[in-house]
C-alpha cells in the first residue's frame, strides 16, 4: 500500500512560481514511476511530468521549459517546480506513483490569475 500526501498547491498571479510536492509512504523504492497529473474543469486528467523509473523525466509540451520534476529518494518525496505559470496551467495537480497498482493523491489545487 502507497499512501500520497500533496502540498504546495495555491492562487498565483501569471508570470508566478509555485513548487508542489508529494510525499509517500508504504511500499515506494527509487525505481517506481512517480510524477504529477493536472485535471483542468471539464477536462480529463493529463500527465504533466514524471519519472518513469528510467532516463530522463518525461514532460508534456505545454509545460516544457517551465515547469522541472525532482525526486529526493531518501525523503521519498517528488516536487514540481513551476514558473512561469499561465492561466490555463489551473489545475488540479494529482501526485501519482505506481507500484502494483497506480496510486493517486488527494489533489491540490493550482489557480493563475490573468
Amino acid at each position: 500500500q502507497v499512501q500520497l500526501v500533496e502540498s504546495g498547491g495555491g492562487l498565483v498571479q501569471a508570470g508566478g512560481s509555485l513548487r508542489l510536492s508529494c510525499a509517500a509512504s508504504g511500499s515506494i523504492f527509487s525505481t517506481n514511476a512517480m510524477g504529477w497529473y493536472r485535471q483542468a474543469p471539464g477536462k480529463q486528467r493529463d500527465l504533466v511530468a514524471m519519472f518513469t523509473g528510467s532516463g530522463s523525466p518525461n514532460y508534456a509540451d505545454s509545460v516544457k521549459g517551465r515547469f522541472t520534476i525532482s525526486r529526493d529518494n531518501a525523503k521519498n518525496t517528488v516536487y514540481l517546480q513551476m514558473n512561469n505559470l499561465k492561466p490555463e496551467d489551473t489545475a488540479v495537480y494529482y501526485c501519482t506513483a505506481w507500484s502494483l497498482r497506480v496510486y493517486w493523491g488527494q489533489g491540490t489545487q493550482v489557480t493563475v490569475s490573468s
